[in-house]
């Protein structure tokens, strides 16, 4: 297979370098769009299902509504731990799904499950499905400051409701925009005691009258004339007048209106937290994002939506200053990576210029490292991993490795051609590359496999600790065996163009080097002062 596959790159060498030119174009685009990320992702498939419980204690809530559906999705099947939260009037539970599985389907699974439970549960009680977040989901913290003395927090946290969550929820890649802070508007109604017992009306006819307000009725339709007029009671509003006017009941034949019996105003929903910004009134914006989604990309996408906004921002709302920037952590630790592997090519470089002492040797072994990692880049491209220090730190520890298949091969060709240029049958010049090739490339397979095989049980390892080591053993074994393609390809067609005016150029019959001429003297000394003491050395 070797044999065939070195001959063929011999005899195809345009095609050869063909490719491996559209190899570094195609695989330089696909790196620049791949997603960035600090890990690899560590999701497990999790649904989360919320139920709001109004007016009931923690107690309450376990019994009567997280004690029902934890029972009924314990058992789905794919489920492999199910965690709740039971609160004031609040019932949480994530249910952890296997490895691999799809959160669409299992998503689907909850659902069915629900509509067995739905009658084991209090009356108004309605579970529902949180969205699809992350594990590291909330990557930003965007305050919004607002001057109480041009705008109230109301006001503030209806801008933020109604305006910036939905335009922030467009982003492709946003699960959810969470505000916290400011106060939400409500039609509050205080009932007074005594004014429903002096007028005769019960608390239910006010909440009847409360939960019918506002709505618009449907009468059917009326055909006059071959056409048909559509009959409504248009009822719907948003003024606290009308409710305020609302008929609750009578009272000697005269209607009661609502603000007779209780004090009807908007105010603002009881606190359970606040918001600032630099000791200011701000509400502050959670945004997730969601799995699998690019975090530096959809920061860039918030920060334009935002800058979209700033000119529908009304009076007294500052601009949004971010809190928390995750793709800024992303950005630098990355870069960290990114520098240590450059640092580290550099030093491979070096190492090889001194070895070997000639420009076209270093550049023929130098061009595995950037044909390997792009091959890398496009395998994790097809199996969905991201660009993260796992992947990078991959990449960084088989650097130095990436050249070893050439410099080997590269040495051997050089060697031969030397030979072969004194030999009283000279043979042609492919020949000759491919027989050096071929002379170290078993050696090169058993040591590649080997080291390969080191990093096999990366991926036995179970759980998280298998997600978050495997794509370093991926980035490792990928570009080492990349590297070996790149040697039995690539290099000896390089070898071919680059070497024959180097051999025809050299004065004397040895290719080395000073420095290894010096290593070979010393070599020598220690063999021969080892088989000297050898007694003492096994000793020892």
């Amino acid at each position: 297979m070797f044999d065939a596959l070195i001959h063929t790159s011999l005899r195809q060498r345009w095609i050869v370098l063909a490719l491996a030119l559209l190899l570094v174009l195609y695989g330089s685009l696909t790196a620049r769009q791949m997603p960035v990320d600090v890990f690899p992702d560590l999701n497990k498939p999790t649904v989360t299902l919320m139920t709001e419980a109004g007016g009931m204690a923690p107690e309450e809530v376990e019994q009567l509504v997280t004690l029902p559906l934890e029972t009924s999705l314990n058992g789905m099947p794919g489920v492999s731990r199910v965690r709740s939260v039971s609160g004031i009037g609040l019932s949480v539970i994530n249910i952890e799904f296997d490895w691999g599985s799809d959160i669409y389907l299992n998503r689907q699974q909850v659902n069915e499950r629900l509509g067995l439970v739905r009658e084991q549960l209090p009356s108004g009680i309605t579970p529902q499905l949180g969205p699809i977040s992350s594990i590291m989901g909330e990557i930003l913290l965007i305050a919004v400051p607002a001057d109480p003395d041009k705008v109230s927090p109301m006001q503030a946290r209806e801008y933020a409701d109604w305006v910036m969550r939905p335009r922030l929820l467009t982003v492709p890649g946003v699960a959810q925009v969470i505000p916290i802070g400011g106060e939400v508007r409500q039609y509050r109604v205080e009932i007074k005691p005594e004014q429903l017992s002096a007028l005769g009306i019960q608390r239910e006819q006010v909440a009847s009258a409360l939960q019918a307000f506002g709505t618009n009725t449907s009468g059917g339709f009326l055909s006059s004339q071959g056409r048909e007029y559509l009959v409504r009671q248009l009822g719907q509003t948003s003024r606290i007048e009308d409710l305020q006017r609302v008929v609750v009941g009578t009272h000697n034949g005269q209607p009661i209106v609502l603000m007779q019996v209780a004090d009807v105003r908007i105010a603002a929903a009881t606190k359970r937290g606040d918001a600032s910004y630099q000791g200011k009134p701000a509400v502050i914006l959670s945004v997730q994002k969601q799995p699998g989604a690019d975090s530096v990309r959809v920061t860039r996408d918030v920060e334009q939506a935002l800058r979209d906004l700033a000119r529908s921002r009304p009076a007294g709302v500052a601009e949004p200053r971010f809190l928390f920037k995750q793709a800024d952590f992303i950005t630098h630790a990355v870069s960290n990576v990114e520098e240590a592997l450059r640092d580290g090519a550099v030093l491979v470089a070096i190492v090889l210029f001194m070895f070997l002492l000639n420009v076209r040797t270093t550049l023929i072994s130098l061009s595995a490292i950037p044909l390997s990692l792009l091959v890398t880049a496009l395998v994790f491209h097809f199996m969905g991993l991201s660009i993260n220090t796992m992947t990078l730190g991959g990449l960084a520890i088989a650097i130095g490795e990436l050249v070893d298949d050439a410099v080997v091969g590269v040495e051997n060709v050089l060697r031969r051609m030397q030979l072969n240029r004194h030999a009283t049958k000279p043979q042609a010049l492919t020949e000759v590359i491919a027989q050096a090739t071929l002379e170290v490339r078993s050696a090169i397979v058993y040591a590649t496999l080997i080291i390969v095989l080191v990093f096999v049980p990366l991926f036995a390892l179970p759980g998280i600790e298998g997600r978050f080591f495997t794509p370093l053993g991926v980035a490792y074994i990928v570009s080492i065996l990349a590297s070996m393609l790149v040697s039995l390809t690539v290099t000896p067609v390089l070898a071919y163009y680059l070497l024959p005016k180097l051999v025809q150029g050299r004065t004397t019959d040895t290719h080395d080097t000073p420095m290894v001429r010096t290593l070979k003297r010393w070599n020598t000394a220690v063999q021969h002062g080892a088989f000297a003491h050898g007694r003492s050395l096994l000793a020892l």
